[in-house]
């Protein structure tokens, strides 16, 4: 199957990058560069521009109203939903209409490669472009562990373009099944649609994706692929053996998989599995938590004992602007209130008065 997207890359845009492409064994990566490129910026623009705007729009009394962390976060989440769904539908049309890739042997699997998996490798390689840099410029609100899994998950997955087992490119990009509804679950949360029914279906829907799509599917093809990958490693011969068929005409002479890249793809596709099973746990105890028993496990909510309590649940600052402005000046100001004055009448027929009056006097610290 041939590349289906709608044009191919410049060539001066492939003549500029073959030579990082080839010192670093990313054979197909030039020709499938600009679709990189092009994915990348199409959901840096979703999340500085597009949902911005839609956001503000759609939802004008509660978007607006998020602190800058969660308005982060918002927008990676349209993100997110945008492109699992975008990844999802390319995945499962190649997956259906590629006739090479379903002929492929276990050498074509490992090997092989068609324009159709490179395509899914493109599409999903962009995304981890943008998500790497959006790790590194927002480190101090997502922390170093998301920025790790950015870039192991950019280095994987660009293994295809070498081609290493491109052909499971449109395999375990069907994680993804589950996402969209990850993210309406919390886009729910956000709403104040916790509890709803709307969040209750999705929470179906979410747990038999990620259960059928990760737990099933996902095991059922790590093994096969372990299975291919063990072969080329064990088994005489290598993509020499058929290098004349058009699927692997990418492929090296190279007899066997190098060890290196054998065993860091499958440690990490074995890690990842492993926390599918324990994201599963979590996953139907979260949702749980949203809802009332028998299917949930929602407690009654405590209310506060003080009003001021009750003022921070509802996320209203404490602090005056006075007071946050005086404090970052490093000094306290003078607070005179108004004088209280009592007026009182003894048995004699006496007339007394009180006059009090509180006074804070400004001093400067350090």
């Amino acid at each position: 199957m041939l590349d289906p997207f709608p044009f191919e890359a410049p060539k001066a845009l492939q003549r500029a990058v073959e030579p990082l492409a080839y010192r670093l064994g990313l054979t197909t990566l030039p020709i499938h560069i600009h679709e990189v490129l092009l994915a990348a910026l199409l959901y840096h623009v979703t999340c500085t521009v597009v949902s911005p705007w839609l956001s503000t729009r759609f939802f004008p009394k509660i978007y607006p109203q998020f602190n800058r962390r969660t308005r982060i976060n918002w927008d990676v989440h349209v993100v997110s939903l945008l492109q699992s769904t975008l990844i999802n539908a390319v995945a499962l049309w190649v997956h259906w209409v590629d006739d090479e890739r379903a002929e492929m042997n276990w050498r074509g699997r490992v090997w092989g490669y068609t324009g159709g998996c490179g395509l899914v490798q493109a599409l999903a390689c962009g995304y981890f472009v943008w998500d790497l840099w959006i790790s590194l410029r927002y480190v101090r609100e997502f922390g170093l562990g998301l920025l790790a899994h950015a870039v192991s998950a950019l280095a994987v997955f660009s293994f295809g373009f070498r081609p290493f087992v491109n052909y499971y490119a449109t395999t375990f990009i069907l994680y993804e099944l589950s996402s969209p509804f990850l993210n309406v679950h919390w886009f729910c949360d956000k709403l104040n649609l916790t509890g709803s029914k709307l969040q209750l279906y999705n929470g179906f829907l979410l747990i038999g994706s990620f259960f059928g799509a990760r737990l099933c599917w996902g095991t059922y093809s790590s093994i096969r692929c372990f299975y291919d990958v063990y072969r080329a490693l064990t088994q005489p011969g290598g993509p020499a053996d058929t290098a004349t068929s058009h699927m692997m005409r990418f492929a090296g002479d190279e007899q066997t998989v190098p060890m290196w890249l054998a065993y860091t793809y499958l440690a990490s596709n074995l890690t990842l599995n492993s926390l599918n099973f324990y994201w599963f746990g979590k996953m139907i105890e979260t949702v749980r938590k949203r809802f009332d028993p028998p299917l949930g496990t929602k407690r009654p909510a405590k209310k506060a004992k003080k009003e001021e309590e009750k003022v921070l649940v509802e996320g209203i600052e404490l602090d005056t602007d006075e007071e946050v402005e005086q404090r970052t000046n490093g000094s306290t100001t003078a607070v005179e209130t108004d004088p209280v004055v009592a007026r009182g009448l003894y048995d004699d027929g006496r007339r007394t008065i009180e006059v009090s009056q509180t006074e804070i006097r400004s001093r400067q610290r350090g």
